[in-house]
Order: C-alpha cells, then sequence, then structure tokens
C-alpha cells in the first residue's frame, strides 16, 4: 500500500478507474524495458516447475491475499498446478505443503509485511524458490527472493492513500499476464481449457458437438434418386429441418426445409417430379465433430442456418458423423 500523499482528490469515477488505467499502462512499459528480463525469468522458471509435476504456491495477505487467491485459481485454470497458501496457516502447520523445488509466489506491496517476512528462515530448508511481486523493491522480502517483480503504482485510487486499489489492480494483471504466457509456453490449448471447465455456463459453451449431435438412424438421409415426396417424408420423419443426400459413403449436398419452401415457390407442383440430386446444395456447412458448442452457434449465426452436418473432418469431403440442430445448442 502507497503512502498517503497531498496529491489532488478524485471524484469523478472515470477519473479513479483513469488512475488504475495510468498504472496499468506504466506497467506495460515496465514489461517492455526493465521487467522484460525478470518476466522472461519467472515465466521460464514457472513453466520448468509446471513440467517437472512440482507447484507454485501463491501467498499473500489482506488485499494482497485476495489476488493471490484469483492468481492461484487463474494458474490452475490454464494448466499450471497451483495453491493459495495462507501466511498464517502457514506458519501454523500449512508449511507442510511446500514440497522441495516448489514455487513460492508471495505478493506484498510494502514487501514488508511481517507474516511473510516470518517465513523467509524456514524458506531454503524446504529447498523452495521465492518470487515476489512489491511495489517496494528494497524490501525485506525483495531481498530475500530469487526474482521480484515490480508492481509498484503512483497512487491509488483511494482519495486518502490508504485503500489498496491501484496497487491490487497492478498486481493481478501481472498474475493474469504470467499465468497466460505459462500457459501458452506450456501448449495449453482450448479442449484442455474445456476439460478443467466442466461446469456452469462457460462449461455449456465448450461441450464438444460430438456430445450433442444425432447419430445413426437418427441423420435424415436419402440417395440422390430419390423423388421429392420421399425427400420431404425423410425429413419430417426426422424433424431436423434437413437431409442428407449421400451416395456410397459420400456426401453429395444437403436440402433444407428452406430449400424446399424457395423450390415450391420458383416451381410448384412440377417440384413433386424432381429427384435429390437435380435440387441439392452442393456446398453443405460442416463442423468437425471435435468443435465446441460456441462455435456451432457462431457459424449457424453467420450463415443463418438452423443445421449443421458433423463430418470426421469438418470438410464435407470425409464420412458423415451426424447433424447438429439449432436446438440441441439451445436445450
Amino acid at each position: 500500500m502507497t503512502q498517503p500523499s497531498q496529491t489532488p482528490a478524485a471524484n469523478r469515477p472515470s477519473d479513479l478507474v483513469r488512475i488504475e488505467a495510468e498504472a496499468l499502462e506504466q506497467l506495460a512499459q515496465r514489461l517492455e524495458g526493465p521487467q522484460a528480463d525478470v518476466f522472461e525469468q519467472v515465466a521460464a522458471l514457472l513453466t520448468a516447475t509446471a513440467t517437472s509435476g512440482h507447484r507454485v504456491v501463491v501467498t499473500g495477505i489482506g488485499k494482497s491475499g485476495l489476488i493471490a487467491r484469483k492468481i492461484a485459481a487463474t494458474l490452475l485454470s490454464t494448466g499450471t498446478a497451483a495453491q493459495f497458501l495462507h501466511p498464517t496457516e502457514a506458519l501454523h502447520g500449512d508449511l507442510g505443503l511446500l514440497n522441495r523445488s516448489d514455487i513460492l509466489l508471495a505478493l506484498s506491496y510494502s514487501g514488508e509485511s511481517e507474516e511473510l517476512l516470518r517465513l523467509l528462515p524456514v524458506l531454503p530448508h524446504l529447498g523452495v524458490t521465492l518470487v515476489t511481486l512489491t511495489g517496494c523493491m528494497d524490501s525485506e522480502l525483495a531481498k530475500a527472493s530469487a526474482h521480484v517483480l515490480d508492481v509498484s503504482v503512483d497512487r491509488e485510487a483511494c482519495n486518502h492513500q490508504l485503500a489498496p486499489t491501484t496497487s491490487t489492480t497492478v498486481m493481478l494483471a501481472l498474475g493474469d499476464a504470467l499465468a497466460i504466457d505459462v500457459s501458452r509456453r506450456l501448449g495449453f490449448q482450448p479442449q484442455d481449457f474445456a476439460e478443467l471447465h466442466p461446469g456452469g455456463q462457460l462449461g455449456k459453451r465448450l461441450i464438444p458437438v460430438s456430445q450433442l449431435m444425432h447419430t445413426g438412424d437418427e441423420i435424415p438421409v436419402v440417395a440422390p434418386t430419390t423423388p421429392l415426396p420421399e425427400i420431404i417424408h425423410e425429413m419430417s420423419t426426422k424433424r431436423l429441418g434437413v437431409t442428407i443426400i449421400q451416395a456410397n459413403g459420400k456426401l453429395l449436398g444437403v436440402l433444407s426445409d428452406g430449400d424446399l419452401r424457395r423450390l415450391f415457390a420458383a416451381r410448384g407442383p412440377e417440384a413433386f417430379h424432381l429427384t435429390a440430386a437435380a435440387i441439392l446444395n452442393p456446398a453443405p456447412r460442416t463442423i468437425n465433430p471435435t468443435a465446441f458448442a460456441a462455435d456451432a452457434v457462431a457459424l449457424m449465426e453467420r450463415h443463418k442456418i438452423t443445421a449443421l452436418i458433423v463430418t470426421e473432418d469438418g470438410t464435407p469431403a470425409t464420412p458423415v458423423r451426424g447433424v447438429l440442430h439449432l436446438h440441441d445448442l439451445l436445450a
């Protein structure tokens, strides 16, 4: 927390937000300049720790502790084994969760938090590497650390320069930057993210198409020689608003209920004498079974359609695996 000062009061909400925004810009400049090498070293260290099966343990007290919890959660959800350690509980037995070669990521704006300083004599015996996020580079915590990342700010958004506001925002942003950079180095993919987030609205968006599509006998399919009355029967029976035209396992095209309406508007009763080959849409919209539900919704909205053909690799050239309807996604 910064010291009280005589800086002019910021009264408008927009002023308060700009104070924090300016501090974030200063952080970005440090990461492009004097702190670039330090960030690189810390990110590489966290990546090596994660790949070797060890953990990043994040600690802090007060408001910094709340930010530490969030950073630990972000690391964990993006592929880095991480855990929050309350420094007071650590002094009463919870140090046992630290293993040799773990990283202790400590957050303290002053770098003089008593609860954290009392941990320092123990860490060398545990074989733990200390990395600190602090606003005071000459603090006791900074001096004891293998790496120090600077989160100093010119002022807090609080008019009295008492409540940690800007400083905690900068801590959070730097923690997010570390977590995302490490996840990139680890090769963390959307599929990995989906496996770690099966619940809630985010989990629903990340359900793979293969879990929602209609398969087997539920797929409406006709041969290219099928006359229109039989096409209508197949489409009505399967109730997906679309039917696939297929020959020898090869996808030739599709017909949707919209295609049929436009056909009758243009050709009238004579359309009943046509076969699937004469009226099919040869450029069906397809999707990969590993794609996410959110991807399917976006594709349907972009092309203003209500069904997608699911094929082996997401292209019309590979075998059909299923059909996905917008109702399946909305449900």
